[in-house]
């Protein structure tokens, strides 16, 4: 048995905001009984962080400096993941679409994403991680024995967003919504480090007009035609 085979396994769920990878890996995490890495939390908390001591985001060395020292915890209860910073739950804050746009700036730094790259690994425990975010498949687990790219159109990602904030009482303009996400998409693909692509070896799954049940038993067959686990 290698030294790999010896390492839990991680499922990679990758892809641009709106695509339904944060959902389908609570949901995978929660059948599997595996831990949950949101690395998109990480960098929406560093975000949160800078916005709240009022720090330049293009000051990249205070950045990693914060990314490097965040205290931050996570709890799941009942499959939803709470945020803690500095013992503060701040789940809701680091939703905020100001937070949200500042946290796609600060991830395209390479030294924050430095920071946090060891912070992300160390997140791999047994019985297995569930790993979502943008580079979990090319970049913090290349490893990974099941990997999937999941992706819809910018439009169908505009639209589940505007049905969330409406949700929440905030009224948001469809059209804003749309350069937003285009905009992030841009950005994170044309970056320097770790640009958002699928890897090599990803599945490529587009979830437009494909229902959360649905999107979820396509995973979770990929899971068994690739890894022994229980409760898939």
């Amino acid at each position: 048995m290698s030294d790999l085979d010896k390492l839990p396994p991680v499922i990679t769920i990758d892809g641009p905001s709106g695509s339904g990878k944060g959902t389908i890996a609570r949901l995978l995490a929660d059948k599997l009984n595996f831990s949950l890495l949101d690395s998109g939390a990480l960098y929406r908390l560093t975000a949160l962080s800078a916005l709240n001591r009022e720090v330049d985001l293009t000051d990249e060395a205070t950045l990693t400096e914060i990314a490097a020292n965040l205290d931050i915890r996570f709890d799941l209860r009942d499959g939803e993941v709470s945020a803690l910073l500095e013992g503060q739950d701040v789940s809701r804050d680091i939703r905020m679409e100001r937070v949200s746009m500042a946290a796609s700036k600060v991830a395209a730094m390479p030294g924050v994403r430095a920071a946090l790259l060891q912070r992300q690994r160390d997140f791999r425990q047994a019985p297995g991680l569930v790993a979502d975010g943008r580079d979990m498949g090319t970049t913090v687990f290349p490893d990974a024995p099941v990997k999937i790219f999941l992706t819809a159109s910018a439009e169908e990602r505009a639209r589940r967003r505007s049905e969330q904030l409406r949700e929440k009482g905030v009224s948001v303009s469809l059209r804003d919504l749309l350069e937003d996400i285009r905009a992030r998409d841009a950005r994170d693909m044309n970056r320097a480090t770790s640009p958002l692509a699928p890897a090599e070896d990803a599945v490529e799954l587009d979830s437009t007009g494909v229902d959360i049940d649905g999107v979820l038993q396509i995973v979770l067959q990929l899971v068994r035609d690739r890894i022994r686990v229980r409760g898939a």
